[in-house]
């Protein structure tokens, strides 16, 4: 990629910019997993088990490969992100920001969403290669795999190095315990960490490595306050733009 960028966001997805789970496209199609998928999801967030264990786990679970219409059903009934997330993707685009959505969710689901246009266009994501969908002229430019939650901060060094962002100017987001090794590896190089409905367990992951988040956006869910997803819903992501702003223009 050529074009300058004076900064990065590097985000989580799942209940970090959208209120669903990585695993709800499944759940929809196949609703006898849900509480399974549930159960995985929680403990690889909660780094109880690895990344690559929880996706044993669920291929051994479908009955079925997932297809794209089955995907298309699922988001055609369910897409949803929080207030402001299009826009904020819009405005780091006009703003010479590269917005990086750096998921354990699937890259077959982030291309349905993008070959739908639900989403404005993105140029970087890393995502999960469970399910992947034949290249479309759709599909965001650059796909990274992420195999592990210790990939999303490969990922991310492997595009900010590429494009010769300074760490001051990189921005990592995210919620939960999975998202640990991705902002100790940001804090190690001085990055900005954006807790975005932070869970207990990127607090107690943050706690125990001595890393301080730089900003909580949302609810605050690190002290064990139960979730309340109607607070969630009134907070708007064109709120951050003041913040990127600022490290982006340093």
């Amino acid at each position: 990629m050529s074009f300058h960028y004076k900064a990065i966001v590097s985000s989580d997805w799942s209940e970090c910019l959208a209120p669903c789970g990585p695993f709800d496209f499944i759940s929809y199609n196949f609703p006898k997993l849900e509480p399974h998928l549930t159960q995985v999801f929680r403990q690889y967030t909660g780094n109880q088990i690895s990344l690559g264990l929880a996706s044993e786990q669920i291929r051994d679970m479908l009955p079925g490969p997932v297809t794209e219409d089955q995907m298309d059903a699922y988001l055609d009934a369910s897409f949803v992100t929080y207030a402001g997330v299009a826009n904020l993707i819009e405005w780091c685009s006009s703003n010479h920001v590269l917005f990086m959505i750096n998921s354990t969710g699937m890259i077959g689901y982030f291309q349905r969403i993008f070959a739908k246009g639900l989403l404005p266009e993105i140029p970087i994501i890393s995502a999960h290669s469970m399910i992947r969908y034949p290249k479309k002229p759709s599909d965001p430019h650059n796909i990274y795999e992420l195999f592990e939650t210790l990939d999303k901060s490969k990922n991310t060094s492997a595009v900010v190095g590429s494009l010769g962002i300074s760490s001051e100017k990189i921005i990592l987001m995210g919620d939960s315990g999975g998202d640990g090794p991705h902002f100790e590896w940001g804090a190690g190089i001085g990055a900005f960490l954006i807790g975005s409905m932070t869970k207990a367990s990127l607090g107690s992951f943050c706690r125990s490595k001595n890393i301080a988040i730089n900003l909580k956006f949302g609810q605050d869910y690190s002290s064990g306050i139960e979730p309340n997803l109607q607070a969630e819903l009134l907070y708007n992501f064109m709120d951050l733009v003041p913040v990127i702003s600022e490290i982006a223009n340093r």
